[in-house]
Parts: C-alpha cells; sequence; structure tokens
C-alpha cells in the first residue's frame, strides 16, 4: 500500500498585496517522504513552507497535515517543527537547554525535559557537548542542536529553511548526507527548502520544482533530471540544453522535427512525442552529457528510416567558446547559430583523448532518445 498523504496543499494562494507569492498549488507529500522545495529566489517555495508551518496564513486554498486541517491553526497545533535557516539557538543557554526549551513551553518537568533532551542530543551525537553554548561549536555542531530541538517534541512533519546554507561547502556535503541518514532514521516527513539543485537532487525522494509562485514538476529527484516538464526546468535543473524546433512529421513512431540549422531531429514517442501537430514549435531538452563532439564538422553517422537500431541525429556545426576542468569531468561551452546556449559534458578521460581548444569547430551530436520535447 503507497504512503498516506501527510502533508497536502490545495489551491493554495498567498498574496502580499497585488503581488501573488504563491498561486494556487496543489500538492500531496507522503508519509515518511524526503521532499524537497527547489527554485529560484523569489519563487514561492519559502512562503509555501512557511505556510505549512503556520507562520504564514493562506489567502486561499487550504493545508492538511496527517490528513486533518489546519490551514489557520497556530504552529504549535499543527504537529510539525521548524529548522531555521540561521538554526536560531538561544545563544545563552547551553546545547541541552536550548533542545529542551520546547518541552519547557508546553509544561514538560524540568527533569524530565532534561532527560529527553539528552536522548535526543544522543541519537544526533551531541551528547558530549551538551553543556556547551552555542558560541563554543561547529556550524555543523551547531545544525545537529537545531535539529534535536525540532525533533524533540516527536513531530510528524519536519521543515527545514535553507538548512545548509550557512555551511562552508565541504561541510555541507557531509552535513546533507547526515539530515538524509536522520530522515531514514527517525522515518518521519522532511520537507526542505533550498535553491541548490545539487542539494535537492542529494538527499531528496520527491523534488517539487516552483517558478513564479507556481510549480513546474513535481517528480523523483532522478525523473526531473532525466526527464523535465518544462523547459524552465531544464534549465534550472541544469545539465541540459534546450533547442527550438519546429513539427516536420509525426507518426506512430514519433516525431520528425526540424531543430536549428536545419538539422533533422527524431523524438521517439517514448521521450515525449505525443500530441505534436506538424507546423507547430516545440521545445526538446538533451541532456549535455549525452551529446556527443567530433571534429570535423560534417554529419555524423545517420540509421535510416526503416532501421531497427536507435538513430544518431544529424550534427549541429558548433565552435567551442571555453572548456571549463571539473575534474572527473570537462564542461564545453559551444557557439552555433540558431542556439542560445549550448554545453558539452565529457568524461576527462573522453576529452583529453583527442582534446579540444577554443576556437575548434565540432559537429555535435547525439542519439535519438536522448532528446526529450517539453512544455
Amino acid at each position: 500500500m503507497p504512503p498516506s498523504s501527510d502533508v497536502q496543499l490545495i489551491a493554495v494562494t498567498k498574496r502580499f498585496g497585488h503581488t501573488v507569492a504563491v498561486d494556487a498549488i496543489d500538492a500531496e507529500i507522503g508519509s515518511g517522504t524526503y521532499c524537497c522545495l527547489l527554485g529560484p529566489s523569489g519563487c514561492g517555495k519559502t512562503t509555501t513552507l512557511r505556510m505549512i508551518a503556520g507562520h504564514e496564513f493562506p489567502t486561499s486554498g487550504e493545508i492538511a497535515v496527517g490528513g486533518n486541517r489546519v490551514t489557520h491553526l497556530p504552529p504549535a497545533r499543527r504537529h510539525t517543527a521548524m529548522m531555521f535557516q540561521s538554526y536560531a539557538l538561544f545563544p545563552h543557554l547551553t546545547c541541552v537547554d536550548n533542545v529542551a526549551f520546547s518541552l519547557r513551553m508546553r509544561g514538560v518537568g524540568k527533569a524530565e525535559r532534561r532527560e529527553k533532551a539528552l536522548g535526543m542530543l544522543r541519537l544526533v551525537e551531541m551528547d558530549t557537548l551538551a553543556e556547551r553554548l552555542p558560541a563554543q561549536l561547529s556550524g555543523g555542531q551547531q545544525q545537529r542542536v537545531a535539529l534535536a530541538r525540532a525533533l524533540v517534541t516527536n513531530p510528524s512533519v519536519l521543515l527545514l529553511d535553507e538548512p545548509l546554507s550557512a555551511l562552508d561547502p565541504f561541510l555541507r556535503v557531509r552535513m546533507r548526507e547526515e539530515l538524509r541518514r536522520f530522515q531514514r532514521q527517525f522515518g518521519i516527513t522532511f520537507i526542505h527548502v533550498t535553491h541548490s539543485q545539487e542539494e535537492a537532487l542529494a538527499v531528496s525522494d520527491r523534488v517539487i520544482v516552483m517558478n513564479g509562485g507556481r510549480i513546474e514538476q513535481a517528480d523523483t529527484a532522478r525523473a526531473v533530471f532525466d526527464r523535465p516538464a518544462t523547459a524552465f526546468v531544464a534549465r534550472f535543473i541544469g545539465g541540459h540544453n534546450v533547442l527550438c524546433c519546429t513539427v516536420d512529421a509525426v507518426d506512430g513512431k514519433g516525431a520528425k522535427l526540424r531543430g536549428p540549422q536545419g538539422m533533422p531531429i527524431v523524438v521517439p514517442i517514448a521521450t515525449g512525442a505525443t500530441g505534436l501537430v506538424v507546423g507547430v514549435s516545440v521545445q526538446v531538452a538533451i541532456r549535455s552529457d549525452r551529446l556527443r563532439i567530433s571534429r570535423v564538422a560534417h554529419r555524423l553517422r545517420a540509421v535510416g528510416a526503416g532501421d531497427d537500431e536507435v538513430g544518431v541525429a544529424a550534427a549541429m556545426v558548433s565552435r567551442i567558446a571555453a572548456v571549463e576542468y571539473q575534474g572527473s569531468s570537462v564542461k564545453l561551452r559551444l557557439e552555433a547559430d540558431g542556439v542560445d546556449e549550448l554545453t558539452v559534458t565529457l568524461p576527462d578521460h573522453a576529452f583529453y583523448a583527442d582534446a579540444v581548444a577554443p576556437g575548434d569547430e565540432v559537429a555535435v551530436g547525439w542519439e535519438d532518445a536522448d532528446a526529450h520535447v517539453v512544455n
């Protein structure tokens, strides 16, 4: 049986004066899911999180947590907990007293709340530093204390507002691994706001991509990256090229498109070539690591229409504009007539087997199955 929906958003809208921050969004987040709200600054993700927490109320729409409508309830009655971007630890309280504070506000006795706070600090491996003040802790240690404080009330949903943004890059990677481990350990729903595509893909079971107050796509992390639903998602999630094309023909196998420089592009039905009409303009996304280059600017091998094997698109004539070494891979930025932006990512060994340099003319091609129609 699939998990029940721990959080439901039903036509949720939030306006600040004449500004629409969140525009009639619908979403379901299953129980025990690690979900990321991902998008650029101003897309509405933090406002959405704050409405789930009860720190903002919707202008219209409904919010349910655990099957109960909580739209206008205060935060303490929602069975949720919030972990803030700044961690918001009380500087004059020790770690154990910071964790115990919310229990104190609920009237839990001193001995009981201390015992529970120490137990939670033990779970996040911070019990040996229980008597230290926040200023005596590293950023990662402060985050663990903030996490323990959020979890000590036994919430069904933990809300995290950009919890890794204050950490240095090395610690950020380590702590996102720990957040994922803790989520699995406690088995509760995590809803994590971030503008980092890498972070969202690394920790999430489910990613909700937002733009302009609306949801562009909600799916598994792999599906969002491998099969973006819209051109915005393809560009924002990174690692994709978006080409403007015209539909030339449609049949039972898929569609034949005319792309930049008049090159023929075949899109199989399995990659989104459904409902297309001859003559209309469409956009096609292709992952940058699925592109191939040849030094000779000519058409790559093309498979005939009657062959059963997967075809290779005709080549696009391009020029190398920039080469960026990234360790295990090399990123190439190319300039091509009719294309706003074109990038190719190659394994480092493949690049250095026959390295190219800025100014070199190359041909770019890909497998038919790697072209994906987006809205």
